[in-house]
């Protein structure tokens, strides 16, 4: 079945340029101008990747990020941010919001088609993954992208899960912040080292009893061990 891509922005015709190309590679797409249509679509439906624009007429594209990425039904759709915002802070904060990719205005459709299809291949192969079991606190359920600490469902970004996908794959193996940049993002020179810290932060608070199993090896990176 295809994948359903939802496009948001304020602009027509970057919505119909978008939709055509992906159209033209197999996607399916469903477009918005705001973000009220956006939510409502979101309560009987939910899309395999977002395309989203940071400045809509009724909503502040941030604001939406950090939404979708707090409530449990959406936290695991991958964002594809596309905006004229270029400044390095706006590509910082949108990544660290838990956006997978950040793509500025004017763009090549055919690019953005190829980054598409980037995103939607990492989360495959995460799903062919298996569960892992980490101590007796921490199992991480990479069929159903799922994490589980003291047997209570933990919610978190696709940008988060990928890092704890990464250290739980070779268990005491330290892992660089670099390292960690390049399995999030490729050569993506923009995306800062600091990042990756407040992406480790978020992913303590929330893993609780389990946060623990993070460790942080000075001057080197991080990793993950019972």
């Amino acid at each position: 079945m295809s994948k359903l891509i939802a496009i948001i922005d304020d602009e027509p015709d970057i919505v119909e340029l978008v939709s055509l190309h992906l159209k033209k590679v197999g996607f399916m797409t469903k477009g918005f101008f705001e973000a009220e249509s956006f939510y409502r679509f979101l309560s009987t439906q939910t899309p395999d990747l977002i395309i989203l624009d940071l400045m809509l007429p009724d909503a502040d594209g941030f604001e939406i990020c950090k939404y979708l990425k707090k409530e449990e039904k959406h936290a695991a759709v991958p964002i594809l941010i596309l905006t004229a915002k270029a400044d390095e802070t706006d590509k910082v904060l949108g990544l660290e919001l838990g956006a997978d990719d950040y793509v500025t205005k004017p763009f090549s459709p055919r690019e953005l088609v190829a980054r598409v299809k980037a995103v939607l291949r990492r989360r495959v192969g995460e799903e062919e993954e298996k569960k892992i079991i980490i101590g007796d606190v921490l199992t991480i359920d990479l069929n159903k992208f799922e994490v589980i600490v003291d047997k209570k469902k933990v919610v978190l970004t696709s940008t988060e899960f990928r890092i704890l996908q990464l250290l739980s794959s070779k268990q005491g193996w330290v892992f660089s912040r670099e390292r960690i940049l390049q399995h999030l993002w490729g050569h993506e020179k923009t995306v800062v080292d600091r990042t990756i810290d407040v992406h480790i932060r978020h992913l303590r608070e929330k893993l609780g009893k389990a946060a623990h199993l993070i460790k942080n090896i000075r001057g080197v990176g991080y990793k993950i061990e019972a």
